[in-house]
């Protein structure tokens, strides 16, 4: 029966009618005649090879490997957009997304009157960051400092994320200045513009500060050492004028300075280097970083370590006739003269104080003729009771200890030498290797008008709650024979120059001879006011000026006295 149902299949679709040929057969002649006629084939290239058709086996391996590799693909897409496409949406969606700093302002630095010192600009449409600013004010570079802008690269990208502080309060306060910067998302379409911005953490601005100084004594004090360096030819000069109970610190100020604006915003390098060269230094803080022999104003520590010591009483007078000679043990011929700066005659100590006789502090110093002296043993300790070598600890960086003379520093400094008398004579006058920063010079001041407290200084106002760092103590009619020769220095003597009306104070010069052939000096003038209640306590350097010159720094603080009279009476009250 299904033979039968094939065939009629067959017939419906003519498969199984005879065709009539179109043609007729072929003779096998015909087939033998053409293959003699036909070109040599390539057997080796299977020319000539009747085709067979592809076997089921190679057809199924073929379908097989065919859906292998789907199933692989289907499966990659799989994992891409099933199990890893949170991953990959997120890459995706940050390559449309850029997070970016929002800066934050610094802190504004005020002066102890409220007046700005360092202040922001507002930001324009150009700038990510606000900009710094200073004040005009002259004097206060080195106690402020200044800072240099955040970094960007060329592409756009900011690899320095802050406002990087260089120098003064604002390096010394950064942490409280800085603040903390803030984030946003930016999201740009395929051309990199901006469609949208999202801000995800707000940023937190930089707390204000108020420092202990006072901007225009600060500027005046300043005009001063630049007026008086100029006319007399010091190649610059500091000041520091300091309260004698809290350590604040009013003014503090170092000439040449540098102008921070300037730096802030940037300068060729050309620039800098004429800066970074010049032989007047304006990068170093003169106040805390300049050491320079004291001469005379060591003198006071001198009289009372004898007065302490007992090597003499207070109204024992010794006769300055112009030097004293040593004889030469070695050669008779060549006796050591050592000069007083003139012939006194017959002075006690407060008289010696005021006129500031070399003979009566080389007499009690290292000894001369019958009268005792301390020795270079008893010297440096005093020297060191009052902290000479010790950094006063205030916050700005760059502060250097101070240099105290010993026979073991001599030995070390000058190939194996001894100590000799005449070293410790001129130890005593402030001259040899004693040296001093005018910061550290205040404090030692500061410890005579407050009676031996030993102050750490301070910029910032209020803050100093545990200024007292040490104490020396002395006896009440010690520390008044002192602090009476150093007033007389202002009624009489050295320091006449600040004998006025307004104010009663306490001072003591120093000359301190510098160079080869001592043809330059250091003026210091150092002192406290008002005398009967003392509050502030200074210290100004004139450096390195001719031998010769005829202005001092007593000047400069007569100067500035004068415009305290005016502008702030208050503090001479």
């Amino acid at each position: 029966m299904f033979r039968h149902i094939l065939k009629k299949a067959k017939n419906s679709l003519g498969l199984g009618r005879k065709v009539k040929r179109k043609y007729q057969d072929i003779d096998p002649e015909d087939i033998f005649l053409d293959s003699a006629n036909l070109p040599g084939f390539e057997e080796h290239a299977l020319e000539g090879r009747i085709e067979k058709p592809m076997s089921r086996e190679t057809f199924l391996v073929l379908k097989i490997v065919l859906v292998l590799i789907a199933l692989s693909l289907v499966s990659k897409l799989w994992i891409l957009s099933v199990l890893e496409g949170l991953v990959y949406a997120e890459i995706s969606e940050n390559n449309r997304l850029e997070q970016t700093p929002i800066f934050a302002n610094r802190g504004v630095i005020l002066d102890r009157n409220g007046l700005e010192l360092a202040s922001n600009e507002i930001k324009d449409k150009n700038s990510d960051f606000a900009g710094r600013r200073y004040v005009a004010p002259k004097g206060l570079a080195h106690a402020v400092g200044y800072v240099k802008y955040p970094l960007i690269d060329s592409s756009g990208v900011y690899y320095e994320l802050d406002y990087q502080a260089k120098d003064g309060a604002e390096l010394a306060y950064d942490d409280l200045l800085r603040g903390k910067n803030g984030k946003k998302l930016v999201e740009t379409d395929v051309t990199g513009t901006v469609t949208s911005e999202s801000v995800i953490e707000e940023p937190i601005d930089g707390e204000n500060i108020t420092l202990s100084l006072d901007a225009k004594l600060t500027e005046t004090l300043h005009k001063a050492i630049e007026s008086f360096a100029q006319a007399g030819g010091f190649i610059g000069g500091a000041g520091v004028i300091m309260d004698v109970e809290t350590g604040e610190v009013l003014a503090l100020t170092s000439f040449p300075e540098y102008d921070q604006n300037v730096l802030t915003r940037g300068i060729d390098q050309k620039s800098f280097s004429a800066l970074l060269n010049n032989p007047r230094t304006p990068f170093l803080n003169r106040a805390i970083g300049g050491l320079y022999t004291p001469g005379s104003i060591v003198k006071p520590i001198v009289a009372i370590a004898a007065l302490n010591e007992d090597v003499i009483s207070p109204d024992k007078e010794i006769l300055s006739t112009g030097s004293i000679t040593i004889p030469n043990p070695y050669d008779p011929e060549k006796p050591s003269v050592f000069d007083d700066w003139k012939a006194h005659g017959w002075t006690a100590m407060r008289e010696a104080l005021a006129v500031s006789s070399d003979t009566y502090f080389y007499s009690i110093g290292g000894g001369y003729g019958g009268q005792k002296g301390l020795g270079i043993s008893l010297i440096d300790k005093y020297f060191e009771l009052f902290k000479f070598k010790e950094p006063t600890g205030i916050e700005l960086l760059g502060e250097l200890e101070g240099i105290v003379p010993t026979p073991e520093w001599k030995k070390e400094k000058f190939n194996g030498d001894i100590w000799r008398l005449g070293d410790t004579y001129i130890t005593a006058i402030g001259q040899y290797g004693t040296q001093l920063t005018p910061l550290n010079a205040a404090r030692f001041i500061a410890a005579i008008a407050n009676k031996g407290k030993l102050l750490k200084p301070s910029l910032l106002l209020g803050s100093n709650k545990e200024s007292v760092i040490g104490t020396v103590e002395f006896a009440e009619d010690d520390w008044r024979v002192v602090r009476e020769g150093m007033r007389e220095s202002v009624t009489y003597g050295t320091s006449l120059g600040l004998n006025v009306s307004y104010v009663e104070a306490a001072a003591k010069t120093g000359t301190a001879e510098v160079g080869s052939g001592k043809s330059y000096v250091h003026s210091w003038s150092v002192g406290f006011f008002p005398y009967r209640k003392s509050k502030y306590a200074w210290a100004v350097i004139m450096e390195k000026g001719p031998a010769n010159s005829g202005v001092g720094a007593t000047a400069v603080v007569r100067q500035v006295f004068d415009w305290m009279s005016i502008y702030k009476p208050e503090y001479l009250q």
